[in-house]
């Protein structure tokens, strides 16, 4: 009996790949990645709901948090890593929880996905309480970790989420408040879902995370201005959207990130409307964090 699971299914159109040269292996693997999009798209109204309540979540105080094994676990754990230097936000907000814990991250724990034990104990360690968002990542629908992840979740009184590439079974589409079910087909090498749907699965988290975050004021127009400047290149990146926003020069960029703490979003408030760096930060919280609630003035327009 064939394996009901997509990801499970061999790929006609690969079925001679082991034959290819180079440029064929490269021509074959990009034409099945060329789909890859247009199934993302196809779930938007779902991942729309997703971002919603991520903004809601994080409104309320409450953390998301992402929960998977394998190549699911780690894109998850990839995606909250990035949320802080990205958005200037905390740690604690936003999650990745790995089956088989931080040695999973470079080297695969064989069998961790199938102990729905270590899922509600890593929640647990893990502090997911009520008001919390958990999106549970499994690319066949079916891994065990994440589906006592979800119920575990449910059970506290979590908002929860699946994200998967085959449709999950009854019992995991019922842990759930949305199925994101991103059907990209079986992969080039059977089986191997750190392909198309690691693809995919990366694109959806990337739209929620900064969806949510673009929600919560975390950019101007689309410029990154709650970034946080721990290196040369996010320094320089201050300094030039003070430039092209403030109309001002280097030396005064950095006198107003210097007067803002060094960050940015206080700085334009503070040089578009001639506050100091408490008064910013108070019309901020008055208008959930949105620059363009702030100040009258819309983005310096992009130049072509």
């Amino acid at each position: 009996m064939l394996d009901p699971r997509i990801t499970e299914r061999r790929n006609p159109r690969t079925a001679a790949i082991d034959l290819a040269s180079p440029s064929e292996i490269v021509a074959l693997i990009n034409a099945e990645d060329a789909g890859v999009p247009a199934a993302v798209a196809a779930q938007a109204e779902a991942i729309a709901m997703a971002v919603a309540i991520a903004e809601q979540t994080f409104r309320a105080g409450g953390r998301l948090f992402y929960a998977g094994a394998g190549t699911s676990g780690r894109l998850g754990v990839l995606d909250a890593s990035e949320c802080p230097p990205t958005y200037g936000v905390d740690a604690e907000m936003v999650q990745g929880i790995i089956a088989g814990g931080l040695p999973a991250l470079t080297r695969a724990q064989e069998g961790a996905e199938d102990r729905p034990d270590g899922a509600r104990e890593d929640l647990t360690t893990a502090g997911v309480r009520k008001g919390d968002f958990v999106v549970g990542i499994a690319a066949s629908g079916t891994t065990p970790y994440v589906r006592a992840a979800l119920e575990h979740a449910r059970s506290l009184g979590a908002r929860t989420a699946i994200v998967a590439c085959s449709p999950p079974p009854a019992e995991t589409l019922a842990a759930a408040d949305i199925a994101i079910v991103v059907i990209v087909g079986p992969e080039a090498v059977t089986g191997s879902t750190r392909m198309k749907a690691g693809t995919a699965t990366k694109l959806v988290l990337n739209t929620i995370t900064t969806g949510a975050m673009i929600r919560l004021g975390k950019t101007y127009g689309n410029l990154m201005v709650d970034l946080q400047a721990t290196n040369a290149k996010l320094k320089d990146r201050s300094e030039r959207i003070l430039r092209e926003v403030c109309g001002v020069t280097r030396a005064e960029a950095r006198e107003l990130l210097d007067a803002a703490g060094q960050r940015v979003k206080l700085a334009i408030v503070m040089q578009k409307l001639g506050v100091d760096r408490a008064e910013a930060e108070r019309r901020l919280a008055e208008h959930g964090g949105v620059i363009r609630r702030v100040i009258p003035d819309a983005p310096p327009p992009v130049s072509a």
